[in-house]
């Protein structure tokens, strides 16, 4: 019998309430292990440094240094793992920023906590979370951009370009899309950086939400 995976989870979060609930809640599933929290930005990225987690569970309210602070930072700091924002804020400027400088979902505190759990899942499995009353949010946002760029960029791109970009959207890390296109991860962050620029979006999981609105997930 395959052994059972086990995903590591890093929580920032100033209240500390709310971690404990969240460690509750990830104490429920065997296959979640919660290895660190942190109540600030600054504390968050040492000990995501340290642990290399799996998932990171992410607030944007936070005193001093903010969750989107926090997420830049992580970004810049190429520390590879997923970042799931988890707050309070349904704020339209505070979902874009987000998912543009990176991050791998967002989810709504008010949301049942079985539900939270099912997303916490979804998410370290590779899949893109979003709170559904913010799906139509984005959706709208993405048209409106849209209509500022070419008609159809999904040409400008090669065939490795789009071969990445369907990796991408179906929510793998660039060391899954190296080992799957037998290519350095040098080189997947090399091509990533190129097919955004010409698809015009700041971020991997803007590139994610885009090919899978325009159905751009097994081949085109």
């Amino acid at each position: 019998m395959a052994e059972q995976q086990t995903y590591t989870v890093l929580t920032i979060d100033d209240h500390p309430l709310f971690r404990k609930g969240v460690s509750d809640l990830i104490d429920m599933d065997d296959t979640l292990e919660l290895v660190g929290e942190a109540a600030n930005g600054p504390d968050g990225l040492v000990v995501a440094k340290q642990f290399n987690p799996d998932l990171i569970l992410l607030d944007i309210n936070m005193k001093g240094m903010n969750g989107l602070e926090t997420l830049k930072a992580i970004r810049e700091q190429e520390i590879d793992s997923r970042v799931l924002m988890l707050t309070v804020s349904d704020n339209e400027e505070d979902v874009l920023t987000a998912l543009r400088l990176g991050a791998d979902g967002y989810l709504l505190k008010d949301m049942e906590p079985e539900d939270i759990l099912k997303s916490i899942r979804k998410a370290v499995e590779g899949s893109l979370v979003i709170s559904d009353h913010l799906t139509q949010l984005l959706a709208k946002a993405l048209r409106e951009d849209d209509k500022l760029k070419v008609k159809d960029p999904i040409t400008s791109l090669t065939a490795r370009e789009k071969e990445i970009l369907q990796c991408i959207a179906q929510g793998q890390s660039n060391k899954q899309i190296a080992n799957v296109l037998n290519i350095s991860e040098g080189t997947v962050k090399v091509h990533v950086k190129h097919l955004l620029k010409k698809l015009n979006r700041h971020s991997r999981t803007e590139a994610a939400v885009w090919a899978l609105k325009e159905g751009i997930t097994a081949g085109r």
